[in-house]
């Protein structure tokens, strides 16, 4: 896999509301794993959107791998223009800042948000610029997410895409593994 999409829960469905939240830490530790495993099989571009939860902090986990793999491209796609624009300061700030940080950044759709379509030709954009997926995702806790999940699955049934799907279970072995190592 050279280029994959990452995605999952927003912060708030995880109650993750600052950047000191504890669950953050695992669950950064759990993305920087993954992101390792995938550079040493090949993995060249992370490409995801700008939504604040999973997506931005695979961002910050890419940026911050990017020191001891400088090969890795980074890039953030936009639904839509002007994206977070309705968002508050400090969460346009974090957008802005990861923006600048970022190697490629695009938008599907150069209209501002009109209607869910836009959402609808941004997973298409994804499942054909990308090989596969890793989604922090569990069937078991709706949530934004379930679309992506959805789309992925079908775009499976006639092309080869893989799908890293990681449920509670496995971020709760994460948590384990990641207590284990900073005690």
């Amino acid at each position: 896999m050279k280029r994959v999409w990452i995605s999952g829960y927003r912060s708030y469905e995880l109650g993750i509301f600052n950047d000191k939240d504890p669950k953050l830490a695992v669950i950064k530790y759990l993305l920087k794993r993954e992101l390792k495993i995938a550079i040493e099989d090949g993995l060249s571009w992370v490409i995801t959107g700008p939504q604040m939860g999973i997506e931005q902090w695979s961002l910050e986990c890419a940026v911050e791998l990017k020191k001891d793999y400088p090969e890795l491209q980074i890039a953030m796609m936009m639904p839509f223009a002007n994206f977070g624009s309705q968002w508050n300061e400090n969460n346009r700030m974090k957008l802005n800042d990861l923006i600048a940080k970022v190697d490629f950044v695009g938008k599907v759709s150069e209209e501002e948000y009109q209607s869910p379509q836009q959402l609808k030709n941004f997973q298409s954009f994804m499942l054909n610029h990308t090989d596969g997926a890793i989604l922090i995702y569990d069937d078991e806790h709706e949530g934004k997410s379930k679309f992506d999940l959805e789309a992925i699955r079908k775009f499976q049934e006639r092309a080869d895409y893989s799908l890293r799907l990681i449920d509670f279970y496995e971020l709760q072995d994460a948590a384990e593994e990641y207590a284990e190592i900073n005690n």
